[in-house]
């Protein structure tokens, strides 16, 4: 075999992840051969703004910054696009594309997450989509040309996202959720509601407590039936139900994984020379699906992979959410021992949480109250030291 040293450094996803961590090695190291292998077609864009494209009525062409080409010119690397890996020989160091074998000298699992899947009966599949990559932002808004109204299956940060959006943009929303409340796992019953009340406002109407038993078609569209009884005549279904890390490529090579793929502080699986970051990654327990963790942790691989073995540290990381009819900010806390403190009233909350000493673990924010982010994110402490 070649020497490890002539082999490329080789990353799976061509996501924030993979060109984030490419990006940072590359200000490190010019030479060192780098490969990047991607199922879909290599363009560089921003996932957080695909919940934004109808309020800037942008097309998935407008949304994307370069395609693999220019990317592969950015960051001097090989860019395989349409490309699905198989397999990982993890002691030989070897990928099987098919019947393709590729070795390497590292490997870089930035994979994402996939979207659940909603266990909807009836025949309207065809009008029920997703949105987690570029790919499917262009689907869904091509199919969206012409139509008016739209069903959301979700009540979760995306959900309330893309409700913000599509209203924005012109369209009736609908949203159908289990929970009796918007993001029921992050926010406190009051800043929910306040949220809930924003959307309202901007004309989005909310189905909580209910399931989406079936879609079925009708004339152009389709008929949502909810567990409630309630029926929703709409044009488009938007599944938001949550993301789950990819895992199968990992589980099939016998790297360890739980939640997600598991990695130590340095991001190195259970296997010597690969390493995982991203939406596929759990580090030191946590799974976090944001982009502040993601750009962390590809400073800290890209030292890493240049040789001088870096452990990554995540501070304090609050999650603007993109509701502009309420504005949200949420530094969710990891440990739950504690209770939230309300202040504030109206649009206006500021919600703390406190632990049995009185200390700051986590806070959410809306409305005006925004602004005291950067101050209370200053008391928090950090996620991973």
């Amino acid at each position: 075999m070649t020497d490890n040293k002539e082999l490329p450094i080789v990353i799976i996803g061509s996501g924030l992840a993979g060109y984030g961590v490419a990006k940072e090695f590359r200000k490190l190291n010019t030479e060192t051969p780098l490969l990047i292998i991607t199922h879909d077609d290599g363009r560089s864009y921003s996932k957080p703004m695909l919940s934004a494209g109808f309020t800037k009525d942008k097309t998935a062409a407008a949304l994307a910054m370069a395609n693999a080409g220019e990317m592969a010119t950015q960051l001097k690397a090989s860019i395989r696009t349409q490309a699905e890996v198989t397999a990982i020989d993890t002691e030989a160091h070897i990928l099987s594309l098919g019947e393709e074998e590729i070795p390497y000298s590292k490997l870089v699992l930035a994979m994402g997450a996939k979207t659940h899947k909603a266990p909807i009966e009836g025949d309207g599949s065809d009008f029920v989509f997703s949105v987690n990559d570029l790919v499917d932002y262009d689907r869904f808004r091509q199919a969206a040309i012409g139509k008016k109204k739209v069903a959301i299956i979700g009540a979760g940060l995306i959900g309330c996202e893309f409700a913000n959006d599509l209203r924005n943009g012109g369209y009736d929303v609908d949203v159908v959720a289990p929970s009796q409340t918007v993001l029921p796992n992050m926010l406190p019953e009051a800043a929910a509601q306040v949220l809930q009340q924003g959307l309202e406002a901007a004309g989005v109407r909310f189905h909580l407590g209910a399931l989406a038993n079936r879609v079925v078609t009708q004339d152009d569209g389709v008929k949502v039936c909810l567990s409630n009884g309630e029926e929703l005549e709409v044009d488009l279904v938007l599944s938001a139900i949550g993301l789950t890390p990819r895992v199968e490529l990992a589980s099939k090579a016998g790297l360890s994984y739980n939640k997600g793929i598991v990695v130590d502080r340095t991001l190195q699986t259970s296997q010597q020379d690969i390493y995982a970051l991203g939406d596929c990654a759990e580090v030191d327990g946590l799974v976090l699906l944001y982009v502040l963790p993601l750009m962390a942790s590809a400073r800290a691989l890209a030292k890493t992979l240049n040789g001088d073995v870096t452990d990554v540290q995540y501070g304090a990381m609050p999650v603007v959410v993109k509701t502009p009819a309420c504005p949200t900010v949420i530094a969710a806390p990891v440990d739950q021992a504690g209770e939230w403190v309300v202040e504030g009233e109206g649009q206006d909350l500021s919600c703390k949480f406190l632990d049995a000493e009185g200390n700051l673990k986590g806070f959410v924010l809306t409305g005006a109250k925004v602004v005291d982010k950067l101050n209370l994110s200053k008391q928090l402490p950090p996620l991973l030291a």
